[in-house]
């Protein structure tokens, strides 16, 4: 058997070295036709040469893989269009001010960095703080990193992370715009739910960078997120979709926070219906902030 070498889409072939079946080269031949070798991750050679791939069970529907991922690229970068001048991404702020806010999350990020408040900190590869824009007028808020985040201390780089990208880059905003991180600071070993206790300990983490950044608009990806900013033990089937008020502090105007299915969620649920439901999110995120609402 052989192996292939870096897929961004984790997008898996089976087949037998010499041997291409059915079943796997209809796919490719898709492939071929609707993008770029580079995009693929691997390259679709002459039939005379050595093509390299992972190795899956047989019971796998090749074709329905590949489809699933081509429609989740399509989806959330393709087919519509950005029309109109681009309002401003980024809240208008004097170069002192966001100079300062940069400054006051960093000591925060040295604070998580030294954090030991539960066994977490002790079982982490790296802390995660989040990153961003200080002057970002959306923030993403998730529940907690994972294993790509946890080896490089960076927030959403993992396969959700590049789903997450899609979507900032079909509203038409860079990652640089916006600010994302977590409620958790460190990962829970094997991605399980945070527990109370680790809740407790980091929450005030991100309730600073909240009122540090003072986004016009949260965006909470998924239950636990929700869950923890609102105070709330309902679902995310009933809370997503909609503008809360997320309160940052005694005496602070109320936030504006909207809840959304996380993509990791999106990636484990593939359905049309649940793609659709985020990017109306994301739409009414954009209409909000004044911001083009992609066609």
């Amino acid at each position: 058997m052989e192996y292939l070498v870096g897929v961004p889409w984790l997008v898996s072939v089976a087949l037998n070295v010499g041997r291409l079946t059915k079943r796997v080269s209809q796919p490719i031949n898709d492939l071929r036709n609707r993008v770029l070798p580079h995009q693929l991750g691997f390259f679709l050679l002459d039939s005379k040469m050595l093509l390299k791939f992972f190795v899956m069970k047989e019971d796998v529907d090749i074709g329905k893989v590949v489809r699933q991922h081509l429609e989740m690229d399509e989806f959330f970068t393709g087919g519509f269009a950005i029309r109109g001048q681009q309002a401003m991404s980024t809240k208008p702020e004097t170069e002192e001010s966001s100079t300062h806010t940069a400054g006051e999350l960093e000591k925060i990020a040295d604070e998580i960095d030294r954090c030991r408040k539960c066994d977490l900190g002790s079982l982490r590869t790296n802390s995660v703080p989040g990153e961003g824009s200080p002057r970002a007028r959306i923030m993403f808020v998730g529940e907690a990193p994972g294993a790509d985040e946890d080896a490089q201390g960076r927030p959403f780089v993992g396969r959700a992370g590049q789903l997450l990208d899609k979507i900032i880059k079909a509203c038409g905003l860079k990652r640089s715009d916006v600010w994302i991180g977590n409620i958790l600071k460190c990962r829970p070993p094997e991605n399980r739910d945070p527990r109370p206790e680790e809740v407790i300990g980091c929450l005030p983490y991100i309730q600073r960078q909240i009122e540090l950044i003072n986004p016009e608009i949260i965006v909470a990806l998924g239950a636990h997120a929700a869950r923890t900013l609102l105070n709330t033990n309902k679902a995310i089937g009933e809370l997503r979709g909609q503008f809360l008020e997320y309160y940052a502090g005694i005496g602070r105007p109320p936030m504006k926070l909207i809840p959304t299915y996380h993509p990791a969620y999106l990636l484990r649920n593939y359905s049309q219906e649940n793609r659709r439901l985020v990017w109306e999110d994301m739409k009414k995120v954009l209409a909000e902030l004044g911001l083009p609402v992609p066609e």
